[in-house]
C-alpha cells in the first residue's frame, strides 16, 4: 500500500508540474481555471509542496481573492473561484478576513434572501461550482442559515428545476438541465443524455459538502442516500477499460474514453468511502480501476493529461476527444480524485 501510494503522488506531481510549467500566467478566476486550483490546493494539503502553495496565491492575490462578477454575484461559476480563497484562508496561520470576504459577500446575498429566491443553480454543474462554499462558511462562521439555504437552492435543482427537477429517481442519475427532461432532448437512439462530466459535477458537490457538514443537520443523511445511489448507478455503468463514456447512457454517443468526468467520479468514490458512504468493498476497486485506467491511458510520459473534454454542456461538445486535449478543470479533476485516493493509502 505505501508502494501504491508514493507511485501516485509521483504521478499526480507529474501531472501539477506539466501544467504549472506550461503556464506561467496562472489564469482568471472563471470556474475552470479555479477548479484546476481546486485540485492543486488539495495537493499542496497532501505534499506540503511550497511550489504549489506559492502558485495558488500568485493566483489569488493577482485577482485580489475577488470573484469574476463581483461580490454581487449570484452566478454559480464565478462562486468557484470562492473554494480556494477558502483553502488559502485556512492555510494561513493568523487567517486574513481579506481572503474570504469576497465569497462571503456573495453567499451571504444570497442566504439573506434565499427565502424569496432560490432558482439560481438551474444546471447541474452548479451544484459543484456553489454548495462547497455555503458549505464551509457556514462551518467556519457557526452559523447554520449558510446550510439552510444552499439546501433551499439544492432542493430547487432535485426536485423542482423545469417541473420535476434534474435527478431521474429511478437511475440516481442527474439531467443536465431542463432541456435533457423527458420530452427534451435525447440521445441517437432516442434514450436519455446523461451527460458524464455533468453527473460528476454533481457527484464531486456532495462529496465536498457532506466533507462538512454534520450529522446532525437534517438533510445531511439525504446527501448521503443521493450520493450512494447515483455511485451505485455508475459503478454499473463503468466501461469495461475502466473510463466512463461522455453519454453515460449511450456507449456510442460519442464513443471513446473521458477523463473529466472519469476523474470527478474517481474521486466522490474515493471520498465516499472514506467517509462511510459507500462499502469499501464494492467501490473502492471501481475508483482504483478509474484511476489505474487515466494513469495509463491520459497521463503523458511528461505529465500531460489528455482524453479531457472541452468546455460545454453535452456529450457533442468539444469533440474530437483525443489523447491530445486538455483543459484546467480536468486537470484539477485529475488532481481532487488523486488526492483523495492516497488519503485512504492508495
Amino acid at each position: 500500500m505505501e508502494r501504491r501510494h508514493v507511485r501516485t503522488v509521483a504521478v499526480l506531481r507529474r501531472v501539477a508540474d506539466h501544467w504549472i510549467g506550461a503556464h506561467r500566467d496562472p489564469g482568471d478566476n472563471q470556474w475552470a481555471r479555479a477548479t484546476f486550483f481546486c485540485g492543486l490546493t488539495a495537493l499542496h494539503r497532501l505534499t506540503r509542496e511550497p511550489r504549489y502553495l506559492a502558485y495558488a496565491r500568485a493566483w489569488a492575490e493577482h485577482h485580489h481573492y475577488g470573484l469574476h462578477g463581483g461580490p454581487t454575484t449570484r452566478h454559480a461559476d464565478d462562486q468557484c473561484a470562492g473554494q480556494v480563497y477558502l483553502d488559502l484562508y485556512a492555510l494561513d496561520p493568523a487567517p486574513d478576513p481579506a481572503k474570504s470576504a469576497a465569497i462571503e459577500e456573495s453567499v451571504r446575498r444570497m442566504v439573506d434572501t434565499a427565502g424569496q429566491r432560490h432558482d439560481d443553480w438551474w444546471w447541474d454543474d452548479a451544484l459543484h461550482m456553489a454548495m462547497p462554499a455555503f458549505a464551509r462558511l457556514g462551518a467556519l462562521r457557526a452559523d447554520r442559515s449558510y446550510w439552510d439555504a444552499m439546501h433551499a437552492f439544492y432542493t430547487h435543482t432535485r426536485d423542482a428545476e423545469g417541473g420535476p427537477g434534474l435527478r431521474d429517481p429511478a437511475s440516481g442519475l442527474w439531467y443536465r438541465d431542463q432541456r435533457f427532461l423527458p420530452g427534451g432532448i435525447t440521445g441517437p437512439d432516442g434514450g436519455p443524455v446523461w451527460w458524464s462530466r455533468g453527473n460528476g459535477w454533481v457527484a464531486a458537490a456532495h462529496a465536498k459538502v457532506l466533507a462538512v457538514l454534520p450529522d446532525a443537520f437534517g438533510p445531511t443523511a439525504g446527501y448521503r442516500r443521493t450520493l450512494a445511489a447515483q455511485l451505485t448507478a455508475l459503478r454499473a455503468a463503468q466501461r469495461p477499460d475502466g473510463f466512463w463514456n461522455v453519454d453515460l447512457a449511450d456507449p456510442g454517443h460519442p464513443p471513446g474514453p473521458e477523463t473529466s468526468g472519469t476523474a470527478l467520479f474517481t474521486y466522490a468514490l474515493a471520498a465516499a468511502v472514506r467517509a462511510g458512504v459507500v462499502a469499501r468493498a464494492e467501490h473502492l476497486p471501481v475508483a482504483a480501476r478509474a484511476w489505474a485506467a487515466m494513469v495509463d491511458t491520459a497521463v503523458h510520459p511528461d505529465g500531460f493529461l489528455g482524453y479531457v473534454q472541452g468546455v460545454g454542456d453535452r456529450p457533442e461538445s468539444g469533440q474530437p476527444v483525443t489523447r491530445d486535449s486538455t483543459a484546467d478543470f480536468g486537470v484539477g479533476a485529475f488532481l481532487l480524485a488523486g488526492t483523495e485516493l492516497a488519503a485512504l493509502g492508495g
